[in-house]
């Protein structure tokens, strides 16, 4: 049985929260062992407070780890924690090497980027788009012999959250018996953003008809969108960009009502148990993608003639989003109000 494991992580907000399952699983494998997970900064609030990790360490290969020497310098940090087994979620063949320069007796991953001379079990890889991402990260623990025993995602919170989130709603006039819907518009990929107008109409709708108070979630960055969303508007919404991640969490159990596209906001607010969800998918798939579980999620995508999941990103007319109307969203939303 290996006392130090090493999970070498992969990049994306979301892609790192349906990791959580494999952590978790790999936990239950071994819980007596120190584990720690490799994860860019922009993805330490996802992992952070994990109760099934010891350790979390950065690696930013377009940033502080750019150059060799710095991979180099990392490798030597590596080397030192003397880890005795890798797991690689990720698929390059850079960090199989790194993890095989720092010295791990036993690394295992799927066999990717013609790396399986540095792996010690090659698990094969899955048909392309044939597993949802959880399943993609929990198959590389099932093939190499681990026990998996369930598939939810998982994000923590902490008490100065809440209270953050309960003052936020306190100073916004937001109040327990007000009907508080979110609208996240954002999102890293801008071919699965739903157009600014449709959601500029969406929360009008939702103000005018059902007396609800819009909050446009994000982050930091997305204030400039959620201004643009604001101005197109004829109410005046609540603007929560200004808020981590942890407290955006905080805030998404509090809502009535969460909508967004196919992104990281999305899958962490079902991962805290958001009341009512609802997804707007256009050129990325439910199987792959899509929100685990579905009990309070509803998940809306329409037929554009497009073959789903599509990775055209040069793609000028986002018509699979701009297919989910306004008046398609409110038929769910008045199901759910």
């Amino acid at each position: 049985m290996p006392d130090r494991i090493l999970v070498f992580n992969v990049n994306w907000l979301g892609d790192v929260l349906f990791s959580t399952a494999s952590i978790r699983n790999l936990r239950r494998n071994y819980p007596k062992s120190f584990i720690a997970c490799v994860i860019p900064s922009r993805c330490y609030p996802v992992l952070k407070g994990n109760p099934n990790l010891d350790q979390i360490i950065i690696y930013d290969e377009q940033d502080r780890h750019k150059s060799l020497l710095a991979k180099i310098s990392f490798i030597k940090t590596l080397a030192g924690k003397r880890f005795d087994m890798g797991i690689l979620l990720h698929g390059s063949l850079t960090r199989a090497l790194i993890l095989r320069l720092a010295g791990i007796k036993q690394i295992i991953g799927y066999n990717t980027k013609h790396r399986g001379f540095l792996l010690d079990k090659k698990i094969p890889l899955p048909k392309k788009d044939s597993l949802h991402r959880i399943d993609y990260y929990l198959n590389i623990l099932e093939k190499s012999g681990l026990r998996v025993e369930d598939r939810f995602l998982e994000f923590f919170i902490n008490d100065e959250d809440e209270i953050f989130v309960a003052d936020f709603l306190k100073r916004n006039s937001l109040n327990s018996d007000d009907l508080i819907v979110g609208l996240n518009p954002a999102g890293n990929w801008l071919l699965k953003r739903w157009p600014k107008q449709y959601w500029a109409g969406l929360a009008d709708r939702l103000i005018n008809d059902y007396n609800a108070k819009v909050v446009i979630t994000g982050s930091p960055d997305d204030l400039k969108l959620a201004g643009e969303i604001g101005k197109l508007m004829i109410g005046r919404p609540v603007v929560s960009c200004g808020m981590n991640l942890k407290q955006s969490a905080a805030l998404f159990k509090k809502l009535n009502l969460f909508i967004s596209a196919d992104s990281g906001p999305l899958h962490i607010a079902n991962a805290v148990g958001a009341k009512k969800i609802i997804a707007l998918f256009g050129p990325t798939d439910i199987n792959i993608t899509g929100p685990f579980p579905l009990n309070n999620v509803v998940v809306l995508q329409k037929d554009s003639g497009c073959k789903i999941p599509c990775y055209d990103l040069d793609c000028s007319d986002n018509r699979c989003m701009r297919a989910i109307t306004p008046e398609d969203v409110l038929r769910e939303c008045k199901k759910i109000l």
